[in-house]
């Protein structure tokens, strides 16, 4: 009986799914445990094999890939998820590691390129493609940066950043403050300027997501 780390595959394309899986089964210290179209199916057949690692698609039918990823993550914390999809876009590169992925490769790497990936996360690490780790790596100066103006506001200016995002007008705000209307738009005008924003749907949303 083998004895390697086994992988399960999550692909909802039939003749890449069967290249993935004839791929890893052919990897020496590799075992195909099962290969699955969709979420729904997926779910159930993985949560009772309990594999090492699985290769996941993003755009499945019905349920997403990311949903997949976050219903097995929560139940099997030390399964791990390699993404392997043709998206690149922030939202969700972001929801995927959200979710618990530990890496993400875009299939345009070619399958030599998802065999390392695989490898390498299964000895520890984080595989992705660089344009990926580019983004990533970009986000998180643009984190830094944004927390930076976040933090040249005072203590007032936050609590009433605080009392806007929960929906309040200026002079709701001035109400809840014990201050006056005209000193709320001062420090709304404060708050734009510091955050270089125009509106308070800017502001507020620059402020929750520092």
């Amino acid at each position: 009986m083998s004895t390697g780390k086994v992988i399960c595959i999550v692909e909802d394309k039939e003749e890449l799914r069967n290249a993935m899986a004839t791929m890893v089964g052919m990897q020496q210290g590799l075992v195909h445990g099962g290969s699955y179209s969709n979420a729904e199916e997926a779910v159930p057949a993985i949560s009772s094999i309990q594999p090492d690692a699985v290769l996941m698609d993003i755009n499945l039918p019905g349920s997403s890939g990311i949903a997949c990823v976050a219903a097995l993550k929560n139940r099997f914390p030390n399964m791990l998820f390699l993404m392997c999809t043709a998206y690149e876009d922030n939202e969700k590169i972001f929801s995927s590691l959200k979710a618990g992925a530990s890496g993400y490769l875009l299939k345009s790497e070619g399958p030599g390129k998802i065999l390392a990936a695989l490898d390498e996360m299964l000895l520890g690490g984080s595989p992705m493609s660089g344009s990926i780790a580019r983004k990533v790596v970009a986000s998180f100066s643009d984190f830094s940066a944004k927390d930076q103006l976040v933090q040249a506001l005072t203590d007032r200016e936050k609590e009433i950043l605080d009392l806007i995002a929960t929906g309040l007008m200026n002079k709701e705000v001035a109400a809840k403050l014990f201050i006056s209307t005209a000193t709320v738009r001062t420090h709304v005008r404060n708050i734009y300027e510091k955050l270089q924003v125009n509106t308070r749907v800017e502001a507020v949303n620059l402020y929750l997501k520092r």
